[in-house]
């Protein structure tokens, strides 16, 4: 059953990460993995690891032209329900973003919280990192440093003007030990799920293996979308329109109530 065990929750809390016991099935595997290489066909242009917004089909106003499929599996009974584990009952979705990396020069991910890019307030998202491929540690795997989200404190993060990372934000030297850190070696259909303040990254893919995750992400219907904020706008390396980007309420009620889940919707 798509249920989070007491301990995976306890887990979570303790080191702001765990890996479920629940996996997509490899018939779902095979579907997204169709679905990815249909992504990257319609985006020729794109970085694969820059995939924003994949769920938004067509045109999603980001840069990417997206897929339906991947709204699918964000809504997917079984995910959407691991994470009311996390953040209880009432969830939105609000993102969702594909880091496919390319065999021998898959970008490296910097060392970064989410928390610091995202409007979101009170601050609260539960990624969920679902693997369409093996990610493993030679082919750059999420690398977390357990324990980083407790105090829930966003730390300085200093740009990095380069062409070959897949954020360009990267947290400040003396912030964190890397030699603390777990690496989050997943087989496809596994996921991982970490929480916003949680200090995390990958290094880059230099193997023969493409390495792909898709990064969906929930927050609880207690705090606000606020379309009004433009955090580090523009300084990402990756493109986002905030006060476009449409929501979904994939499980109970909008408890703040004045999140807008009308801008952005396509006509059905």
């Amino acid at each position: 059953m798509a249920v989070l065990a007491q301990a995976e929750i306890e887990r979570y809390a303790a080191e702001g990460w765990v890996k479920p016991a629940w996996r997509l099935p490899p018939e779902r595997v095979d579907e997204m993995r169709d679905a990815l290489d249909e992504l990257i066909r319609r985006n020729p242009g794109v970085r694969p690891e820059k995939l924003v917004s994949a769920h938004i089909e067509g045109d999603n106003g980001e840069g990417v032209h997206g897929s339906a499929a991947f709204l699918e599996l964000a809504r997917d009974p079984g995910i959407v329900e691991l994470v009311g584990g996390i953040l209880g009952p009432d969830v939105i979705l609000w993102g969702c973003h594909v880091f496919c990396k390319p065999p021998l020069e898959g970008y490296e991910t910097p060392w970064h919280q989410d928390g610091h890019y995202w409007p979101i307030r009170p601050l609260a998202t539960c990624t969920v990192w679902v693997a369409l491929e093996d990610s493993k540690i030679d082919n750059g795997c999420l690398r977390v440093i357990p324990g980083s989200h407790r105090a829930k404190l966003l730390h300085e993060h200093l740009h990095e003007d380069r062409a070959d990372l897949t954020l360009q934000q990267r947290l400040a030297p003396g912030t964190f030990d890397e030699y603390q850190a777990a690496d989050v070696e997943l087989e496809a259909g596994e996921m991982s799920l970490h929480d916003v303040y949680m200090i995390h990254g990958a290094r880059p893919n230099t193997s023969s293996r493409r390495r792909t995750g898709v990064a969906l992400r929930y927050m609880p219907s207690t705090s606000l979308f606020d379309r009004s904020l433009r955090p580090v706008d523009g300084k990402t390396g990756v493109a986002v329109n905030f006060a476009r980007r449409p929501l979904w309420l994939v499980s109970g009620v909008d408890r703040h109530g004045g999140n807008d889940f009308v801008t952005g919707q396509q006509p059905r």
